[in-house]
């Protein structure tokens, strides 16, 4: 239908139901993270803005300024409200004697250690316009100092995004600047931003609340950090690769430990640490929250279990010397009783989800019945730290549910239902019609039974999306759910999914992470290639394209058979066509920068045989597009 001919486009106060659900919310924890988080302020950004160099506002701190308020909305999880006050304060911070962070202006953070020579910087967040102010910020308070090393944490964007904006690929490429991944990083951060990209940033868009205004009915925080800062995502490939536990580098003059810990809150993910100065970092794995053991925007499942092995190999290895932990999300904490602390209950809690959900799994729950059995004990309740404020206990167990049995609960019943619009259908013409159903879910609405009420009208939406009560009280429904989510996820995608019933999903664009693309292999190039082939379009073609990239001296062959597409390095025997290109020309055909036709009549790009092999199959590739609907068809 068309959101524009709603009238009822509001979002609406707390209900007496959501205001006692909060009211009765276990809200109180440890409190020491007020002052940890202001620990070691230097100074702040002199306006709050992180703009663009050409101008356009991403963030300001100023947006956010409601959560200086003490008193908690009804609109609002309190413990959610303090998570969001902690993420709120901002500036750059002396963690200890030549080691600062940049905080608050990202969902990550950027550190900065003082080397013999430069700085060297640990994740530069999601942006280049955020990494580029904070490498601003401390060289305007700490002494001006050349970027001679970053090292990448992880392969999520939020850890290398904006490498740009703190050195540049000459400077790497001359020597200047090293940077430094675990192994498997490069693969990983293409192959998760690109093979399935449209699908996990539209979702993103519900788990990040992107199109939500803040405000305290609104946008109030990601739980791991203030805002995904939109644009200008960057990517430099790593010059060294760290492969083994243990490993050591001397990087400017600092000495440095790595511990690898693959499969957790990342495919490739490491820890390290400091002995001379005894930091230790503990990358993603240990922060201030629960983390996702599958993020709601779509990932590869976590390993809870292995989560929990490094955490502990982490306590064994450096716990029990360390003076300081600290993250690249949220703030430190210092003294080695603390760090002890600290990762012992971080350990627990990953092995505590793991293995409970597989107790019982293995006594024939299914993963709903399991995630509404289990419930956090008083021990992980207690702390900041072990709250579900960015992952959520309900999805977790899931997750685990699913690494090892599968998202099929074991019923039949569920092996192959109808698709929502016409399982939408039927549940309503049983209930007697979308006005008997809208009618009896207001009921269950006033009473409060909002997870009830958001399943049932999710079948008049679908099988009905004319239906405006329907979709109107269904917007009513997923807001209160959200006002009373802990989980800053959890509200953000249900307050998303009430905006989008009442104005509509976001415009349709073409999706293509455009600032990763360029450091994309062969290989995964025509992976991306291959995941866009439109097969109803190929039956009966087969096809077998030589491919000379004159930049690699690389020569590849592509062959379409049985609908599908197949690359591997070498020379074919009899091509139907052959094609001479750099890899960057290709990327621009893909991406549509470059038209093929014009190329080759312009000699830029050779080709020997027939064109219309190769039009077979780049003729009929699927152009993805952002923006399609999630919570209506």
């Amino acid at each position: 239908m068309n959101p524009g001919l709603l009238t009822d486009r509001q979002s609406k106060p707390a209900t007496v139901a959501t205001i006692r659900a909060n009211a009765a919310h276990p809200s109180e924890f440890e409190s020491s993270d007020r002052e940890r988080v202001r620990r070691g302020l230097v100074a702040q950004h002199p306006t709050g803005v992180i703009a663009s160099e050409a101008g356009h506002i991403a963030f300001s701190v100023d947006e956010l300024a409601f959560l200086d308020n003490e008193t908690v909305p009804q609109t609002v999880n309190p413990a959610l409200w303090e998570q969001s006050k902690l993420n709120r304060e901002h500036g750059l911070f002396e963690v200890a004697p030549g080691l600062w962070q940049v905080r608050g202006y990202d969902i990550s953070n950027i550190t900065f250690i003082a080397g013999s020579t430069g700085w060297v910087i640990i994740d530069p967040l999601t942006s280049v316009d955020s990494a580029r102010e904070s490498l601003a910020l401390a060289n305007s308070h700490l002494g001006e100092r050349p970027v001679v090393a970053v090292l990448y944490t992880h392969s999520h964007a939020d850890h290398f995004g904006g490498v740009l904006g703190v050195t540049t690929q000459a400077d790497v490429d001359a020597g200047k600047c090293r940077v430094i991944a675990p192994i498997g990083f490069l693969h990983e951060a293409v192959s998760e931003n690109l093979l399935a990209g449209p699908a996990m940033n539209r979702r993103a868009s519900y788990q990040f609340g992107t199109h939500l205004p803040a405000s305290a009915d609104g946008y109030i925080d990601c739980g791991l950090g203030k805002r995904i800062i939109p644009g200008g995502i960057s990517l430099i490939a790593p010059t060294e690769d760290i492969t083994h536990t243990g490993e050591e580098l001397i990087v400017d003059g600092i000495r440095i430990i790595f511990q690898m810990t693959p499969e957790t809150e990342a495919p490739a993910e490491m820890n390290f640490y400091f002995p001379d100065q005894k930091w230790l970092c503990t990358a993603e794995n240990c922060t201030h929250t629960m983390h996702n053991l599958v993020p709601i925007r779509g990932a590869k499942v976590r390993d809870s279990l292995a989560w929990s092995k490094y955490a502990n190999e982490a306590l064994q290895l450096f716990g029990k010397e360390a003076e300081l932990v600290f993250a690249s999300h949220h703030w430190p904490r210092w003294g080695n009783a603390d760090v002890q602390e600290f990762l012992v209950l971080q350990r627990d809690l990953y092995r505590w989800m793991h293995d409970q959900t597989l107790r019982f799994a293995n006594q024939g729950m299914t993963p709903l019945e399991i995630a509404e059995h289990l419930s956090l004990p008083e021990e992980f309740l207690a702390q900041g730290h072990t709250r579900g404020f960015y992952g959520d206990l309900v999805h977790n167990v899931k997750a685990v549910y699913q690494r090892y049995l599968s998202w099929y609960d074991g019923n039949p019943a569920r092996l192959h239902p109808h698709p929502p619009v016409e399982v939408g259908k039927r549940y309503v013409a049983f209930m007697g019609g979308p006005d008997a159903v809208v009618a009896k879910s207001q009921a269950a609405f006033d009473a409060g039974d909002y997870r009830w009420v958001a399943e049932v009208l999710n079948h008049v939406v679908f099988g009905f999306p004319d239906h405006l009560a329907g979709r109107l009280l269904q917007a009513d429904t997923f807001e209160q759910l959200g006002y009373q989510a802990e989980s800053a996820t959890f509200r953000n995608a249900y307050l998303s999914a009430a905006r989008e019933l009442r104005v509509g999903p976001p415009p349709v664009r073409r999706a293509l992470a455009n600032g990763l693309i360029g450091a994309i292999t062969v290989d995964q190039l025509f992976e991306l290639i291959a995941v866009r082939l439109r097969s109803e379009a190929v039956g009966g073609l087969h096809a077998v394209v030589q491919w000379t990239f004159t930049d690699l001296d690389e020569r590849w062959i592509l062959e379409m058979s049985n609908r599908s597409l197949h690359a591997w390095k070498g020379s074919a025997e009899s091509p139907g066509v052959s094609v001479s290109l750099t890899r960057t020309q290709l990327i621009s055909v893909v991406t549509g920068a470059l038209d093929l036709v014009e190329a080759v009549k312009t000699g830029t790009v050779l080709l020997d045989g027939d064109p219309l092999v190769l039009v077979s199959i780049l003729g009929n590739l699927q152009q993805f597009e952002g923006g399609w609907p999630i919570v209506e068809p």
